[in-house]
C-alpha cells in the first residue's frame, strides 16, 4: 500500500522539544485522571487522557452532599454564568495552574532562559438539544475504569463495515458509568487515519501496523506504541495547531515569544477551516465518521471527498439559509455568524448550517516560572489567565471541559526546521540530531560521559483537564452586569501530603470590583480526599480539621487580614449592602442580609435564620450544624450577590484557616 503523503511543514511545527515537566490545573480543579480515589495516587492514568503527570496530582470530583457519591447524579458540577451579549457584560473565571519545569525567560540575558508554550482550550455540549444517546454525553463517570474499545483488525472491513456494524462495535464498548470527553468515533477515526509522516520522530521506532497494515495517528514520538487513554487521539494531543478538525475550541495560546502570536492566531481552528477525508458507508449515502486518508490527493484518489469543516460556538438554528445567516451579521450585539459545515463526528450527512463564529484565541507571552519548582511566578502567584467566558446567544446551558497543554523546548535542535527528513535512518546514513542516552566525548581519553536523554520525551507535551463544569445563562435583567467568580482551590492535607496539588485557598483571594458588580461565590469539595496509600513517591495523610478525607469550606468576615477571629454578625459589614441576585442552593429571593451570611457561613447547610422564611432549612428548624462543618455539604453551588456600596472586606474559612499551618483568607475591594 502507498504511504501517506507528507503534510505541509507549516502545520507540523507544534509543541516543540522538552524535558520532564508536569502541569496541574488548580482552578478549575484539574482531575489528572482522578475521580474519587481515597489514595494519594490516582487509580488509573489511562482513564480519560494522557497527562504525563505524576500519579499523585489532581483533585477528586465534587460531592453534592456530606456523603461520597455513588452515582454521577450525586456529583457536583461547578456552574459559571456565561458572559452577556454586550461588551460590558463580561463573566470572568480565573484559571490557575503550576508547571514543574518552568516557563518564560526566553531572553538570552535571562539566567532562566526557557522556551515554552501553553495552550488552553474547552469543549462543550448543550444540556438541552445535545446528543440524544446517553453514551455520547460529556460526563465524569461513576468509576475509574477506562472506556472499552474494539478495533477493526481486518483491512477488508475498512471498506465493507456497515453503519449498523459500526454501531454494534460502539454499543458494546461505551459504558454510561465511565468518563467520556472525546467520543468513541473520535478515537476510532484516529486509529484508522494514517499518521502524519512529515513529523520528526528522532530515533524512536513507531509501530508501523495498527492491525490494518499501516501506521496510524495513534502512534507518535511521545507515544510510539499507541497506548490508549480514554478516547483521546495521541496525534491531536501532542501537536498544536492540529491539521484536522477537532471538538476543542481555543481560549488562549501562551508562547515563549509573542512574535509567534500572529501565526498562532491565524492558524487556530477557531478561525481557519480544517479538512478531512469523507467517505460513505457501502450502499448508502450516509457518511462514515472515519477515513484512512489524511491528505487531499490520497483522499480523492481513493474515492473520498476532501471536505472543509468550521469550528463554531453553537448552532444558530433560527437562520436556515445562507442568505439569512450572512444577513444576520448586521446585528448590534457583536455576534458573528458563518455558513459552513460543522465538525460533528456523530453526523450521518454533510449539512451546511448557520454557525455562531468563534473569535481568534487570545495570545500572550507565557508566564515566567522557575525551573524544577512547581510554584509561583515572579508576581508571587501561580501561573494564571483570566478567561472571559463565552456568550451563547441561544440561552442554552452547556456542559464543558477545560484543558491545558504545556510544552517546554530546548535549543538542541531547531524545532521549526527539523522534520521527518532528520529522522534516524541507518540505511540512508541519516542520524537523528538527538540520540537516546548518548555517550559523549569530552576529550578525557577513552572516558565518555553518558547524557540522560529520552528521545520520546525530547519534545514532550503535558496536560491537565477539569472535571465537567456548566456554563449557564444569566438571570434575566443582568445581561450587562460584570460577574466575578470567587472559588476555592486545594484539597485536604498539609503541603507535603497534597503535593503536587495545593492546600486550601480562595481563588482569587484578592479581588477588586466596582459598585454594582456581581460576585458568584461557590466551591467544590470531595468526601474522599484521604490521600492514603498508595502514595507513590510522596507522603500519605490528610492533616486538617473535621472528618478525615473531607473537604469543607465557608466564608465569615474578619476585621483585618492579620486577624484570625471572625466578627459576630451584628458587627460585620460585609453583608450589610448586598443583594441576593441568584442562589444555587434554593435560597428564597427575599432573603435578608442575615440569611445570606448564615448560608455562606454554613456552606449552604442553612438557608435562612427563621422557619417562617425557609421552613425546614432554617436555623430554627434544622438539626444543629457541626462546628467543623462535618454535616455540611462538601460542595457549595453558591450565591451571586450584588455589592451596592464601596468598601474593603476581609474573610476566612473557619475550618481551614489554621495559624502557622495554613491560611485561607480573602479580601474583596469595592471601588
Amino acid at each position: 500500500m502507498a504511504n501517506a503523503r507528507l503534510l505541509p511543514l507549516f502545520v507540523v511545527l507544534l509543541l516543540v522539544p522538552n524535558c520532564l515537566a508536569d502541569c496541574y490545573f488548580h482552578n478549575p480543579r484539574g482531575s489528572n485522571n482522578r475521580l474519587n480515589e481515597k489514595s494519594a495516587n490516582r487509580r488509573n492514568a489511562n482513564r480519560c487522557f494522557d497527562s504525563q503527570n505524576n500519579n499523585r496530582g489532581g483533585y477528586n470530583v465534587g460531592d453534592k452532599s456530606n456523603q461520597a457519591f455513588t452515582a454521577e447524579t450525586e456529583q457536583h458540577r461547578m456552574r459559571h454564568f456565561q458572559s452577556g451579549p454586550s461588551s460590558g457584560g463580561k463573566s470572568t473565571l480565573l484559571l490557575e495552574w503550576t508547571n514543574q519545569h518552568g516557563c518564560g525567560g526566553n531572553e538570552n540575558t535571562d539566567p532562566h532562559k526557557l522556551n515554552c508554550n501553553h495552550v488552553i482550550q474547552y469543549m462543550c455540549q448543550p444540556q438541552q438539544g445535545g446528543p440524544t444517546d446517553d453514551r455520547d454525553k460529556l460526563r465524569n463517570g461513576a468509576n475509574t475504569n477506562t472506556q472499552d474499545f474494539s478495533p477493526l483488525n481486518n483491512a477488508r472491513l475498512l471498506k465493507t463495515e456497515t453503519q449498523q456494524q459500526k454501531q454494534n462495535r460502539k454499543n458494546a464498548n461505551v459504558k454510561t458509568d465511565r468518563v467520556l470527553q472525546e467520543s468513541w468515533e473520535w478515537y476510532d477515526k484516529c486509529r484508522i487515519r494514517q499518521r502524519n509522516q512529515g513529523l520528526f520522530t528522532a530515533d524512536q521506532n513507531l509501530r508501523s501496523n495498527n492491525g490494518l497494515g499501516y501506521s496510524a495517528a495513534i502512534y507518535t514520538r511521545q507515544n510510539p506504541n499507541g497506548n490508549r487513554y480514554g478516547y483521546e487521539c495521541p496525534e491531536e494531543r501532542d501537536y498544536y495547531p492540529y491539521w484536522h478538525p477537532t471538538d476543542w475550541k481555543d481560549i488562549a495560546i501562551m508562547p515563549f515569544n509573542v512574535s509567534l502570536c500572529s501565526w498562532y492566531k491565524s492558524e487556530s481552528y477557531n478561525v481557519k477551516m480544517r479538512y478531512e477525508c469523507i467517505e460513505t458507508y457501502p450502499n448508502s449515502n450516509n457518511i462514515r465518521h472515519r477515513s484512512r486518508w489524511n491528505n487531499e490527493a490520497d483522499c480523492k484518489a481513493n474515492g473520498g471527498q476532501w471536505t472543509g469543516f468550521n469550528n463554531y460556538l453553537e448552532y444558530a438554528t433560527q437562520y436556515t439559509t445562507e442568505t439569512a445567516c450572512n444577513a444576520a451579521n448586521t446585528n448590534n450585539a457583536g455576534i458573528r455568524y458563518i455558513w459552513g459545515i460543522p465538525h460533528d463526528v456523530l453526523a450521518t450527512r454533510l449539512q451546511a448550517r448557520c454557525l455562531v463564529a468563534l473569535k481568534a484565541p487570545d495570545c500572550v507571552e507565557g508566564p515566567w516560572t522557575r525551573v524544577n519548582h512547581l510554584g509561583n511566578t515572579r508576581t508571587g502567584q501561580a501561573s494564571r489567565y483570566v478567561w472571559t467566558l463565552p456568550h451563547f446567544p441561544s440561552g442554552k446551558e452547556y456542559n464543558c471541559v477545560v484543558r491545558i497543554r504545556y510544552n517546554i523546548s530546548t535549543d538542541d535542535y531547531d524545532p521549526f526546521k527539523t522534520n521527518s527528513s532528520h529522522n534516524e535512518n541507518r540505511v540512508l546514513g541519516i542520524r537523528s540530531p538527538v540520540q537516546q542516552n548518548p555517550n559523549i566525548d569530552i576529550g578525557a581519553g577513552n572516558t565518555p560521559l553518558r547524557l540522560a536523554i529520552n528521545t520520546a520525551q525530547y519534545g514532550r507535551t503535558f496536560q491537565d483537564r477539569s472535571h465537567v463544569i456548566k456554563l449557564i445563562p444569566r438571570p434575566t435583567g443582568f445581561e450587562s452586569a460584570t460577574i466575578h467568580n470567587i472559588n476555592v482551590r486545594g484539597k485536604r492535607g498539609n503541603i507535603v501530603q497534597t503535593y503536587p496539588a495545593v492546600e486550601y485557598d480562595f481563588i482569587p483571594n484578592d479581588v477588586q470590583i466596582r459598585v454594582n458588580d456581581l460576585v458568584h461565590f461557590q466551591w467544590a469539595g470531595s468526601n474522599t480526599h484521604n490521600n492514603g496509600n498508595p502514595a507513590g513517591d510522596g507522603q500519605a495523610g490528610d492533616a486538617g480539621e473535621g472528618t478525615r478525607g473531607t473537604d469543607r469550606n465557608n466564608i465569615v468576615q474578619i476585621r483585618d487580614k492579620m486577624e484570625n477571629f471572625p466578627m459576630p454578625f451584628e458587627n460585620s459589614t460585609m453583608w450589610k449592602n448586598v443583594e441576593l441576585i441568584w442562589s444555587g442552593v434554593g435560597q428564597p429571593p427575599a432573603s435578608s442580609n442575615e440569611d445570606i451570611a448564615v448560608t455562606i457561613a454554613s456552606s449552604g447547610y442553612y438557608l435562612c435564620m427563621r422557619a417562617s422564611t425557609c421552613q425546614g432549612q432554617s436555623m430554627e428548624s434544622k438539626a444543629e450544624l457541626n462546628n467543623l462543618l462535618n454535616n455540611a455539604p462538601a460542595s457549595f453551588p453558591g450565591v451571586m450577590l450584588r455589592f451596592k456600596s464601596r468598601g474593603t472586606y476581609y474573610y476566612i474559612s473557619t475550618r481551614n484557616n489554621n495559624f502557622t499551618n495554613r491560611s485561607q483568607k480573602g479580601v474583596i475591594r469595592i471601588i
